[in-house]
């Protein structure tokens, strides 16, 4: 079969011989001998616009560029006892790496690699990793969340605005990190703007989402930031019609950005970093380990600014310098030049006016994952919220 089959072609003919998984009906494609089996398990749609059909589309990139290789994928799996099932069939199937692309399958995907040492199991976006056969995969989205908040700050400051609003998933470090670098970047061009805050507790819910943003409209927010799935805030902002327009940014998928009030969009680019793991894992030059990948693996967009894509009707006007100043910062950060410590750098003061950071110094890896350091000996921790975001600590 060409390295250049259709991955829908591949899934289809696949999906034509599965067997249910427990009472849900979830299907478990089988594995094509004499090639190497890759299963990529998501926790929402493939048509989600956001965070799933990001991973989609790297699990079709792996397909069309990486040679010899079985690509499938399951769609709609819940976190807990139906996810270890999943990963159990899959690994019983005979695949040989498995990809699980939510925080919560993090514990389901380490007990079953435990009893499956022949496979290898890559888990997004958490922490744990036993170094052999199972490993964590995130990257440095704290750079465009950070970019999307300095232009959301030029935005307010044009507009007479002083207010964005942030819809977070769950109480965990990543979403605090994410919104402290939005904030951070709101900053540098809007001193004396606020932000408010809002969490939904689910990944991917387009009704709570779209609910959430409207609130945060309502409370005053002239731009919405997600980290959930669904480009929820720009449809919203779009739809919104108390007083002047609004702005949504999404999150996520590169295809989301399509709302006329859709200031700009921090996505993910999987595919070149699935295909190098994929590689490196089959030849033997890649072990599983903490993977926390930077602006240099291109890994990470901010529409308006990657290759072919134009500047949304949100950034036209801005003074040139603050556009330079974000192609410079995507320049740099590919160019491998400053990186998510650059960006977590002292001083940082959080909302209560402490010093988290001080001036001179830098978070370390630790600290961007950490609630609590006295578990794990990182000097700072992720447990604050940026100056300015009027929040509470969850």
């Amino acid at each position: 079969m060409s390295r250049k089959v259709s991955i829908l072609f591949v899934l289809t003919a696949l999906l034509l011989a599965v067997v249910p998984v427990l009472a849900q009906d979830f299907q478990i494609p089988e594995i094509v001998e004499g090639k190497w089996n890759v299963a990529f398990v998501l926790i929402g749609p493939i048509n989600d616009g956001g965070w799933s059909q990001a991973h989609y589309d790297g699990a079709k990139y792996v397909s069309d560029n990486v040679d010899n290789v079985n690509v499938v994928y399951v769609e709609n799996i819940p976190e807990g006892t139906e996810s270890e099932q999943v990963f159990r069939s899959l690994a019983a199937k005979g695949f040989n790496v498995i990809f699980g692309t939510s925080f919560g399958f993090m514990d389901p995907m380490e007990a079953v690699a435990e009893d499956f040492p022949d496979t290898y199991f890559i888990h997004i976006a958490g922490y744990k990793t036993n170094n052999t056969n199972f490993g964590n995969l995130m990257g440095a989205m704290e750079h465009m969340k950070f970019l999307a908040g300095y232009l959301s700050g030029q935005r307010c400051k044009m507009d007479g605005e002083d207010t964005v609003g942030y819809m977070y998933t769950f109480p965990i470090p990543e979403e605090l990190r994410l919104g402290n670098a939005f904030m951070m970047g709101v900053k540098k061009t809007c001193p004396e703007c606020k932000m408010i805050v809002t969490p939904i507790n689910s990944w991917h819910d387009p009704v709570v989402e779209q609910e959430a943003a409207k609130a945060l409209f309502d409370a005053g927010a002239y731009i919405v930031f997600t980290g959930a799935d669904t480009p929820a805030p720009a449809i919203v902002a779009e739809s919104y019609k108390e007083g002047k327009g609004k702005w949504g940014i999404p999150y996520d998928w590169k295809g989301s950005c399509t709302s006329k009030r859709c200031l700009t969009l921090p996505y993910w680019n999987w595919g070149p970093v699935y295909a190098s793991i994929v590689e490196g894992l089959r030849d033997g030059t890649y072990t599983p380990g903490r993977h926390y990948f930077d602006g240099d693996e291109k890994g990470l967009g901010l529409y308006g600014f990657m290759e072919g894509e134009e500047l949304t009707e949100g950034l036209k006007d801005m003074p040139e310098e603050v556009l330079t100043f974000v192609r410079d910062y995507i320049a740099d950060i590919e160019a491998g030049k400053w990186t998510r410590f650059d960006l977590f750098s002292g001083p940082i003061i959080d909302n209560q006016g402490n010093v988290v950071v001080p001036e001179g110094e830098k978070m370390e890896d630790a600290d961007l994952d950490t609630f609590d350091c006295s578990t794990t000996g990182c000097k700072y921790g992720m447990h604050y919220w940026n100056e300015g975001i009027i929040a509470e600590l969850p």
